[in-house]
């Protein structure tokens, strides 16, 4: 009878043990809302709808629990499609973990309304918008159709393609001896100057420029024709 009952209180106190050590884990649910939370709130300026899917975090995790949890991603790190989003305690017991989302943005893109020729000038005609998942079509999808009127074509393009702006050549702001203001910025200052372009340019394009004084500089070319010095 002895031995009975220190089996069962053996048992017992076992049982508490292993409902201490689930007690002390990390709850789940917290975890993952705060993933969701942070991608929802960094993901707020994304074009058209927003789907974000949090992986389950480890309901078994060996993790103490933690009163203030903070989400991170490493700089430069874009939200878009598969993501390890990293979660870390800042107090009583740091610690840090990963989850695993999946940031989704369905919106209208464009695509190929027909057959296209390499050096064709792309009018309204040729582009027909879509709607689709934004994240399962190439990063530089075309999204905003008045950017690429007017513009020629790289290559042929068969009909019903999602349009690219790699694929555009867009049309040159800036000519050979074309007088342009040169313009560089910094924290607190913004510096013009005036020279001559020395080649052609489309937005985006290197330009190099003959200062008024004769040094020749590079910068990008703008859409309205001047020229952003480079940092």
């Amino acid at each position: 009878m002895n031995a009975v009952r220190l089996f069962a209180f053996f048992f017992a106190f076992a049982l508490g043990l292993c409902s201490l050590a689930a007690e002390a884990r990390q709850e789940p649910q917290a975890v993952e809302q705060t993933v969701r939370a942070f991608l929802q709130q960094a993901t707020a300026g994304l074009p058209g709808r927003v789907q974000i899917e949090v992986d389950p975090f480890d309901p078994y995790n060996q993790l103490p629990p933690c009163r203030q949890l903070q989400a991170f991603v490493p700089e430069n790190v874009r939200l878009w499609g598969r993501v390890a989003v990293g979660v870390r305690c800042t107090e009583p017991t740091p610690w840090t973990a990963y989850l695993t989302a999946r940031v989704a943005v369905f919106g209208a893109y464009y695509q190929s309304a027909r057959p296209l020729r390499a050096g064709q000038v792309l009018s309204p005609d040729d582009l027909r918008r879509e709607e689709g998942e934004l994240t399962a079509l190439p990063e530089d999808v075309v999204l905003d159709a008045s950017r690429v009127v007017g513009a020629r074509l790289r290559g042929s393009l068969a009909a019903g393609q999602p349009l690219r702006q790699s694929q555009i050549v867009l049309p040159d702001v800036v000519s050979p001896g074309m007088d342009v203001v040169v313009r560089a910025t910094g924290p607190g200052f913004v510096v013009e100057n005036r020279g001559k372009a020395l080649n052609r340019a489309a937005p985006g394009e290197t330009v190099r420029v003959r200062l008024e004084g004769g040094r020749v500089v590079s910068g990008q070319a703008q859409p309205d024709g001047s020229v952003a010095l480079g940092p």
